[in-house]
């Protein structure tokens, strides 16, 4: 069974960080791109960053440049997003998701979500 399964959201205080965990089961994450997206209330799905599968490639949204880290670790079969410097305005359902042909466009899986809340 094909399964992405995101943990490590949580609340945090304006400033903080987390780090976000995308584990693959059923499947071998090398050979895809894992993005993260995220969906705040009342606002549609956004593209926060991805990974490419071929040389390991990082594309990151304008809005969480030089804040949010993506990275993978194959032995683990699992893909991170480290958060830093977060703001309220981070505040979302954070997804991640597996992309066969490895570039980072039309992705074939999806997790459940991971709640992140930034908030005082």
């Amino acid at each position: 069974q094909v399964e992405l399964v995101e943990s490590g959201g949580g609340l945090v205080q304006p400033g903080g960080s987390l780090r976000l965990s995308c584990a693959a089961s059923g499947f071998t994450l090398d050979y895809y791109a894992i993005g993260w997206f995220r969906q705040a209330p009342g606002k549609e799905r956004e593209g926060v960053s991805c990974i490419s599968s071929s040389d390991g490639s990082t594309y990151y949204a304008d809005f969480v440049k030089g804040r949010f880290i993506i990275s993978r670790d194959n032995a683990k079969n699992t893909v991170y997003l480290q958060m830093n410097s977060l703001k309220p305005e981070d505040t979302a359902v954070y997804y991640c998701a597996a992309d066969a042909a490895g570039t980072c466009i039309s992705y074939d899986y999806w997790g459940q979500g991971t709640q992140v809340t930034v908030s005082s």
